[in-house]
């Protein structure tokens, strides 16, 4: 069987396993939309009147896809390949026939098939449950797919890559600490407007602010780009530097990934 097949194999194997991790399902598949339902329930009362449509849910929604792509990616990535070398299955798949691309391509493909329907079961809570009119236009859709796409594999290899810094005993407040600080700061939860000016460069250093943005410039009016740091929504770059953060990941994926726990062969 040639590469390809056995990523899909792959893929299929670790979806089953995936879906069988109650906790990772929960906080990583489901949160971003329980979160953007309450969210749009408690603060409905403060968007009663906006103009331009504004409601609480079509507010929230940019923040909650980004964080979506974050936890199904990055999130993922790190905790389960700490978990899988620590327990010995990566050393017990690096002795069979089987293609090492063969298993980046299944952490691939789970990430890519949990991402996809977490993105598509947001659009329809957020259209069909509280009335957000969804983009209209062709180049919104497109930067979405754009800032998707690159904020998957760039979370996706940078998962794999951050995975090294710890065992799997202390992974999660390793992955969840610095991620929550990074969702606070990055326009997640509160207006990125509000947030204060030197953190705002903070978090411009990191691809979830990015991503943040990309969201923001295809679900919210234009009107609220100059919100932003630039005053503009910087679509060409924020394509460029997620770009650059996913070929940073690739390298850093590979330079650091190790099959064996520390203190084995």
């Amino acid at each position: 069987m040639n590469t390809l097949a056995l990523g899909l194999d792959r893929t299929k194997i670790e979806l089953t396993m995936y879906s069988r991790e109650k906790e990772a399902v929960f906080f990583s598949f489901l949160f971003p939309i329980l979160l953007l339902t309450l969210f749009s329930v408690i603060f409905s009362s403060q968007f009663e009147g906006a103009g331009g449509g504004m409601t609480a849910a079509r507010f929230f929604l940019p923040g909650m896809v980004a964080a979506g792509v974050l936890l199904t990616s990055f999130q993922t990535m790190a905790l389960s390949v700490a978990s899988e070398r620590d327990d010995g299955s990566l050393k017990r798949l690096r002795a069979t026939p089987m293609p090492p691309a063969a298993y980046f391509l299944g952490k691939v493909g789970l990430v890519a098939v949990t991402s996809v329907v977490q993105l598509a079961v947001l659009l329809l809570v957020a259209r069909f449950a509280f009335d957000v009119e969804l983009p209209s236009s062709a180049d919104r859709w497109a930067l979405l797919a754009g800032v998707f796409t690159l904020g998957l594999f760039g979370g996706t290899v940078l998962g794999i890559a951050y995975s090294s810094l710890s065992s799997a005993r202390s992974i999660g407040a390793v992955v969840i600490g610095p991620q929550l600080v990074l969702q606070f700061i990055s326009g997640v939860y509160i207006a990125f407007g509000d947030v204060p000016s030197w953190l705002q460069h903070v978090a411009a250093i990191f691809p979830l602010k990015w991503i943040a943005q990309g969201m923001r410039a295809v679900f919210l009016p234009d009107a609220l780009a100059q919100a932003e740091m630039a005053g503009s929504w910087e679509q060409g770059r924020t394509l460029l530097v997620l770009a650059a953060w996913a070929a940073v990941g690739l390298v850093l994926c590979v330079t650091t990934f190790r099959w064996f726990k520390r203190g084995t062969v």
